[in-house]
């Protein structure tokens, strides 16, 4: 009856860890709320000079008159797309905590400026004559996150003149996913007026642009020599994506990061013909997140509640065995129950406190609770002291396992082991023929 009761305490387990994923679903929403309001990722891909160009293309006509087949060109308007030979970023980005009842998110604010150098833009490599080069249409774009949350007027300096962007929408302003992660908000494009590029040869740019975001920042390495420092507050980043910080240092007061990357770095060429190339899962990326998932903690703890109950049920089998005191089936049941409220009151206690705070508070009130029932139910104080004692271990040894990480497999293989061993060793004399 003993082990049929263990297994229907299951049920009760298997709620608890529905509540505890309902409750991490809601923090989800709570801080997609939160994100949106603020905004959401931040991802930039530029600046880019995009060059029009008159490109031609032959298709074979059949000739009614002469009876052949003749070739007939057709010219059409084609983009060109060149990448500047030096690119140099500096971001700086001050976070805060928002909270909405129990639930919190990380937000941020950045000013991240450029600058960088272009030289003539070379068409030889496709043999485009320069009479078919509109050198006087040319745009500057820039592919970025997150426009209604943008807190400046963006505008570049190229070559000593400043020429300001302005929002483009097209086909190609949607969130795309790879390697598991998403950019969250769609990716949109801005884009200067014509600059007339017909006399140009090189020239410096530069220009800064200012958000409010959320989760992450990206930026692809788009320059022949991309350099990027980031400085910031928060304490807890993580680096991600294709590049990583050749050079960081993270302190209690915050970070500060550097990257350098060059073109032989990366699977893109500095210019690409007809088409942008999407390239954005190139980006080198700074997560911004609460790095400890209480949640996550509390599911972890929950998994491990078919093994306290077991390990409780046979303490008291075993003090039952030896003492002959008989314990109904009725006082299993609600020793198992009180086990089963400690995941209740682990997860309702972190959604105010810590999870430190709350398992210990969770574990000594269901260990006080157990040992002082126990009392009662086997007539002396010393068998429920060794039954608090060994709870207290017990939790403790949960805790220590939820905690680590590369070694929590290790460690509870081998303290499963040892509780096998003491079983073992304090069952050996028992006649169970009696």
């Amino acid at each position: 009856m003993i082990g049929f009761l263990t297994l229907f305490l299951l049920i009760p387990l298997f709620l608890v860890r529905n509540l505890i994923e309902e409750r991490a679903e809601r923090q989800l929403s709570v801080v997609n709320e939160i994100n949106s309001k603020w905004g959401k990722d931040v991802f930039l891909y530029g600046p880019i000079l995009k060059i029009p160009y008159t490109a031609y293309k032959e298709n074979e006509v059949y000739d009614q008159t002469t009876k052949k087949i003749i070739i007939q060109r057709e010219s059409f308007q084609n983009y060109a797309y060149f990448f500047p030979e030096l690119l140099k970023n500096s971001s700086q980005v001050t976070t805060e905590t928002k909270k909405r009842n129990n639930y919190e998110s990380v937000v941020f604010s950045t000013q991240m400026d450029f600058v960088g150098k272009y030289l003539k833009p070379d068409f030889s490599s496709k043999n485009i004559s320069n009479k078919d080069i509109q050198w006087n249409k040319a745009t500057i774009l820039i592919r970025t996150t997150n426009l209604s949350s943008i807190k400046n007027e963006v505008s570049i300096n190229l070559a000593g003149k400043n020429y300001t962007f302005e929002p483009i929408y097209d086909n190609q302003s949607t969130a795309e996913s790879y390697d598991g992660s998403y950019y969250q908000t769609d990716i949109s494009s801005l884009e200067t007026s014509f600059i007339d590029l017909t006399a140009f040869e090189e020239g410096d740019f530069s220009f800064s642009i200012m958000y409010d975001g959320s989760s992450k920042i990206g930026i692809v390495p788009i320059g022949k020599v991309t350099e990027s420092t980031m400085q910031s507050n928060w304490k807890s980043p993580s680096f991600t994506g294709s590049f990583l910080p050749y050079q960081k240092e993270i302190t209690n007061n915050g970070f500060s990061a550097n990257w350098k990357i060059l073109h032989i770095n990366r699977p893109f060429s500095q210019q690409s013909f007809e088409v942008l190339p999407n390239i954005r899962q190139y980006a080198f990326e700074v997560d911004f997140v609460i790095p400890v998932d209480e949640y996550q903690q509390n599911e972890r703890a929950s998994k491990y509640g078919f093994l306290v109950i077991g390990l409780t049920f046979l303490i008291f089998f075993l003090i039952q065995t030896i003492s002959k005191i008989k314990i109904h089936i009725f006082q299993y049941t609600m020793i198992g129950l009180s086990l089963v409220m400690f995941y209740t009151l682990l997860i309702s206690i972190t959604e105010h406190s810590s999870f430190l705070k709350a398992y210990l508070i969770a574990s000594l009130l269901v260990v006080s609770l157990i040992s002082l029932y126990s009392i009662s139910i086997l007539k002396n104080k010393k068998f429920p002291l060794f039954i608090g004692l060994s709870l207290l271990a017990l939790y403790g040894f949960i805790f220590v396992i939820i905690q680590l990480e590369s070694y929590a497999l290790l460690v509870g293989s081998l303290g499963l082991f040892a509780i096998l061993a003491i079983v073992m060793y304090a069952s050996r004399k028992i006649d169970w023929g009696n």
